[in-house]
């Protein structure tokens, strides 16, 4: 009786249960997508006792988890998200059939036999129209090359140490359609599922890498901030002013005038 209902509650489960779940979301206000509600996603706790996966829960609980805290430099993951949608699709481009004579009957982009008379059903082998795309995939053993911090703890977060060039990851005029990135991030090696802004799910890799390409430490020598908008000729804004010469002359106008307003008063 003079236990809390939820500290009796966690003991039943120290006591009974055999998987333990955790329900967690994400801070989405700290990305600029236009969504204001947060993702929720239940995410199991492995390993050890049903204790002791009781305790690193509740321990979690109301608490921040950054990247760091799951993954590290060097180690291999699991990408899970949902391909860019495509819509509706034919059989050509849904399944690479090949289209017919140019005088056919009733259409040419078609698979013109579906299948025997018995079994009187359409099998699933079949290449038939529907969506193609937003389909769930996962992509396995993806090599992390760097885990950066926020632009509030590391301004220069795209150094390295053949490159000197302080400059953070975000490139000249932002990504292409999201913007600038301002707090943690991941650099995986090759490509992720999925349009921009959509929510992709990273986990350990289920099997232990062992082989030579995953356990070799890999020191980036330059990490590109041009712009993704153009040829990317620079690599940041001071660079670029310092070559036209136009924009930092009208900084060094700016304040000038703004010093003299500030004497004037």
């Amino acid at each position: 009786a003079s236990e809390s209902p939820m500290a009796a509650k966690i003991e039943l489960d120290k006591k009974y249960c055999q998987v333990i779940r955790a329900v967690c979301h994400t801070q989405v206000s700290k990305v600029k997508s236009g969504q204001k509600k947060a993702h929720i996603k239940d995410m199991q706790v492995n390993g050890g006792t049903a204790a002791a996966k009781v305790d690193f829960a509740t321990g979690l609980l109301e608490q921040d988890v950054k990247v760091v805290d799951g993954f590290s430099w060097d180690k291999t993951i699991d990408v899970i998200g949902a391909t860019k949608g495509k819509g509706f699709n034919g059989v050509v481009i849904r399944w690479g059939v090949t289209r017919l004579a140019c005088k056919s009957h009733r259409g040419l982009r078609k698979v013109t036999c579906i299948g025997s008379w018995l079994p009187a059903r359409v099998q699933f082998q079949v290449p038939r129209s529907g969506q193609r795309g937003y389909h769930r995939r996962t992509e396995i053993n993806k090599k992390i090359y760097r885990i950066g911090k926020a632009i509030k703890d590391d301004p220069n977060n795209a150094m390295t140490e053949n490159d000197l060039t302080e400059k953070s990851i975000t490139p000249i005029g932002g990504f292409s359609h999201y913007g600038e990135v301002n707090e943690d991030w991941v650099m995986v090696k090759g490509t992720v599922m999925g349009c921009r802004k959509r929510l992709i799910t990273l986990r350990k890799s289920l099997l232990p890498q062992v082989s030579r390409k995953a356990t070799e430490k890999v020191e980036l020598k330059f990490i590109d901030t041009a712009s993704k908008m153009g040829h990317g000729r620079f690599q940041t804004s001071e660079e670029k002013a310092k070559f036209y010469g136009g924009a930092t002359a009208k900084k060094a106008r700016k304040e000038a005038k703004g010093g003299d307003k500030e004497a004037e008063e």
